[in-house]
């Protein structure tokens, strides 16, 4: 049993093969597939995507840092509004993103934190996006911490200081494709990282694992993931697929979910 903790399934990328791409996932294991929001123009096909496939997806709603414009209070109105009646799994995808603009990265950390506040509001857990910003990312969770805060920091590519410092916070980190770059580094941080602090993603249709790189990611690749991960580690595939999967089970409250809506 493998579960995809982050994938943007409901993109157009997968239009033309959407029943092909869940039959490959489920052959090779993964028996759920968290959807992370992007924006209020993203709601309604994720939504739609998880009415199609109840028991195989299961959503999140969140504004990714990314569209944070100076509409950003309009569309977090929306998502707030959205969450009241819909079953989800998380507030996701948040955070920081310094690598494409820094013009709107005031309206960021607002928007950041605002929805940090709705997540302990809702006793829900975050999915964080910290390109360039891992630094801010980990001091807005230090700084809001209490026992209702926890959550993950999605695509993780920091240092073991700063992985440290997440596990210090009771945060996991999300390990997808990149691990398998040569150059990525994760090779490096992991084995000073415990397993018990990771989960597995893709974040499909983006960052495909060798040998896929540069192609459209799917959560079936996920085997590509697990396999290098036990491979750092020194472990059985298995033994990967357990515990991520337990990870993310209890971060995610999966098992208390009726998923079906």
């Amino acid at each position: 049993m493998i579960i995809d903790t982050h994938a943007h399934t409901y993109l157009k990328d997968f239009n033309d093969d959407l029943d092909q791409v869940v039959e490959r996932a489920r052959e090779i294991g993964v028996e759920k597939v968290l959807l992370p929001n992007i924006d209020t123009a993203t709601i309604d096909d994720m939504f739609s995507l998880q009415d199609s496939y109840p028991d195989f997806f299961i959503p999140m709603l969140g504004l990714h840092p990314c569209s944070v414009k100076k509409d950003y209070k309009a569309q977090l109105d929306v998502i707030y509004e959205k969450i009241s009646g819909n079953e989800i799994c998380a507030i996701g995808e948040i955070g920081l993103d310094y690598y494409w603009d820094t013009s709107f990265s005031k309206q960021q950390k607002d928007a950041y934190n605002t929805q940090i506040k709705w997540a302990k509001e809702l006793e829900l857990p975050i999915v964080i996006h910290s390109r360039d910003s891992i630094d801010d990312c980990i001091k807005a969770v230090s700084d809001s911490k209490d026992e209702r805060l926890r959550g993950v920091f999605h695509c993780f590519g920091g240092t073991v200081v700063h992985a440290e410092e997440i596990i210090k916070n009771e945060f996991l980190m999300g390990i997808g494709g990149v691990v398998t770059f040569k150059n990525g580094g994760l090779d490096k941080v992991l084995p000073d990282i415990p397993l018990e602090s990771l989960v597995v993603e893709t974040d499909s249709p983006y960052l495909s694992p060798v040998p896929y790189r540069g192609k459209r990611n799917e959560s079936s690749y996920l085997v590509y993931v697990v396999k290098k991960i036990a491979e750092i580690y020194g472990i059985e595939e298995s033994k990967v697929e357990e515990i991520t999967t337990r990870n993310a089970i209890d971060l995610f409250s999966l098992s208390n979910m009726n998923v079906k809506r």
